[in-house]
C-alpha cells in the first residue's frame, strides 16, 4: 500500500467548523459502507498519538481524518516527533476497526486524484503545497484489484433542481488514481426513494419524488460510492 499513517488508537471529536473558519469537505468510505458521511471538517494543525508519543500532523489529510469521531490506528515508519516535518512517515493501519491487510487498506484522494505523499506529509498531498481550504478529501478502503491501482471512485452529475414527478437526467463517471474519468454502466442512482441504473454511456433517468431536498448518490459493486449531490424537487 502506498501512502499514510497509524500505530495506536486516536480518538478525536468532529466539531463543525465555526463561521468563517477554514474547512474542507470530508467523506470516509469503508469496506461495505460509508463510515463518515460527507460534511465539513475544520482545516487546522492537529496532533495524533502514536505509541507513547504525540506527532504533529499540520493541516494535512491525516489531520482532517483525525478531526472526526472515527477511531484510528497508526504506524510510524520513521521518527515522528513534535515537528510536523516528521509526520510523512505515518501510515494509517486502521479506521473504525477496519484494518489494512495485504494489498487492501486505507488511501486518500484530494479532489479526483489519489495523494502521492503520506497523509501527514507537510509538503502537501501532491508534494507541492499544503491542503487548501474548500478541498474535497475522500478517505476510502482500497482493494487494489488492478495491480497497484485502487478501484474507481464514482461521481454523479445532474441539474440542481427538478419538478416533482419529472425526469432527472443523471450521468455517472468513475475516476482512477490519476483522476482520469470514464462512464460507468450498471451504477445504481438514488434520489430519495427513487432509483435508476445507468446504461453503457453512464447515463440514467430517475423519476423525481415529492417536493423537498434530496441527496443524489451513485454506487456500484467494486467501486467507491459517489459524493452526495443536493437536488431540490419543486
Amino acid at each position: 500500500m502506498r501512502r499514510l499513517v497509524l500505530a495506536s488508537a486516536v480518538l478525536a471529536l468532529a466539531v463543525p467548523a465555526p463561521a468563517g473558519a477554514a474547512s474542507v469537505q470530508l467523506m470516509v468510505v469503508g469496506k461495505t459502507k460509508v463510515l463518515r458521511e460527507a460534511g465539513p471538517v475544520r482545516l487546522k494543525a492537529r496532533s495524533v498519538r502514536v505509541g507513547g508519543r504525540r506527532c504533529a500532523v499540520g493541516r494535512t489529510p491525516l489531520s482532517v481524518l483525525a478531526g472526526t469521531r472515527l477511531k484510528l490506528r497508526l504506524r510510524d515508519y520513521g521518527a515522528c516527533g513534535r515537528s510536523a516535518r516528521d509526520a510523512g512517515s505515518l501510515y494509517v493501519r486502521a479506521v473504525a476497526g477496519e484494518r489494512a491487510k495485504g494489498a487492501a487498506g486505507w488511501v486518500y484522494k484530494v479532489g479526483r486524484r489519489a495523494g502521492t505523499t503520506g497523509a501527514g506529509d507537510p509538503s502537501g498531498p501532491f508534494g507541492h503545497g499544503r491542503l487548501k481550504r474548500g478541498a474535497r478529501v475522500l478517505w476510502f478502503w482500497c482493494t487494489q484489484t488492478g495491480g497497484e491501482a485502487c478501484q474507481r471512485t464514482l461521481e454523479v452529475s445532474a441539474a440542481g433542481s427538478v419538478a416533482a414527478g419529472g425526469m432527472l437526467a443523471v450521468t455517472v463517471r468513475g475516476y482512477d488514481d490519476n483522476g482520469n474519468g470514464a462512464p460507468v454502466a450498471g451504477a445504481t442512482v438514488r434520489l430519495g426513494s427513487a432509483t435508476a441504473v445507468t446504461d453503457a454511456s453512464g447515463a440514467a433517468q430517475v423519476v423525481a419524488p415529492a417536493v423537498g431536498a434530496y441527496r443524489l448518490t451513485a454506487e456500484r459493486d467494486g467501486m467507491v460510492r459517489s459524493w452526495p449531490r443536493k437536488v431540490t424537487v419543486a
